[in-house]
């Protein structure tokens, strides 16, 4: 549906009788509130408050107006709806793995089992892997900082490290050069662990094309965003989760700037309260009494 369209079905009769200088943001407020009732889809919602910001904006500079009243303060947008992940269970992770091309399978283990972003997979040189500490420093993309310019440092797993040397004796690493952060910025050298066949840095969209996709296909997994590359991250978050790590260690692994985002995020993965109290008492007696007495009270109690 075209802008004009959506400005016609959804503004004009709500906002339409209005000059422009006459618009305040309690109107824009309860326009919104009109769309919401009128049960849109929150993405329509969002799409269509864009068009009418977008116009307020040229209105702005073209000096019709002093103010946009759709970026006041007291103007919320629609937020989206929010995205129940479910995360990849490990059958799914290994076959998908078992359907790459050889040279591209410990990609796999460095997203799944460290949490790292398909970028900074690429972007991982030798040099960056700590086989004696069991670390891996995040420094960069294909080549640019990780994202939001948040280096980190993750735990490396055993598997995965054995998974990194046979990968190493398999596939040499050897340096790659490309222009930093820009295309037309200096460059600079890596020994990146994954090349392509040619022996080039590995091109994300050419991957995801011609190896992940059909990787995909071959493991049974429908084709689509939400199975990505960056599904593996969400595998790596509920596999902590389910193992008790505390949002804050999580939020750090992921490279995520605010914990509170992961919460959010993966809020739904973590165990239930009643799961972990059960649990915490058990650990607490242990085996369990040993008489018919239960458990020993304090005195008085």
């Amino acid at each position: 549906m075209s802008t004009e369209v959506r400005i016609r079905l959804h503004v004009l009769p709500h906002l339409g009788t209005r000059s422009l200088d006459s618009l305040r943001p309690v109107h824009v407020r309860e326009w919104l509130r009109k769309l919401q009732d009128g049960g849109l889809a929150l993405a329509y919602q969002r799409v269509i408050f864009a068009n009418l910001n977008a116009m307020m904006a040229a209105a702005v500079d073209d000096r019709l107006i002093p103010h946009n009243p759709c970026r006041s303060s007291s103007v919320k947008a629609p937020k989206p709806e929010p995205r129940r992940i479910v995360p990849w269970q490990p059958e799914r992770v290994l076959a998908v793995r078992s359907a790459l091309p050889e040279r591209y399978r410990a990609m796999v283990d460095l997203a799944g089992g460290c949490g790292m972003r398909q970028g900074e997979v690429l972007g991982l040189a030798v040099d960056d892997v700590d086989f004696a500490a069991g670390v891996v420093h995040v420094v960069r993309q294909v080549f640019a900082l990780p994202k939001g310019g948040k280096t980190r440092t993750v735990p490396l797993p055993e598997s995965v490290a054995r998974s990194l040397e046979h990968h190493v004796a398999q596939q040499p690493p050897t340096g790659v050069s490309l222009p930093w952060r820009s295309v037309d910025g200096s460059p600079i050298t890596a020994s990146v662990l994954f090349r392509n066949i040619e022996g080039r840095a590995v091109n994300r969209v050419v991957f995801n094309k011609v190896a992940w996709c059909p990787a995909l296909d071959t493991a049974g997994v429908p084709r689509g965003r939400e199975n990505g590359m960056h599904a593996l991250r969400h595998f790596y978050a509920s596999v902590l989760l389910d193992a008790g790590e505390s949002i804050k260690a999580l939020s750090e692994y992921l490279g995520h700037h605010d914990p509170g985002f992961t919460l959010r995020t993966y809020t739904h993965l973590m165990p239930g309260s009643e799961k972990r109290t059960r649990e915490a008492v058990n650990r607490a007696f242990g085996d369990g009494p040993k008489s018919d007495d239960g458990p020993t009270t304090a005195q008085g109690a």
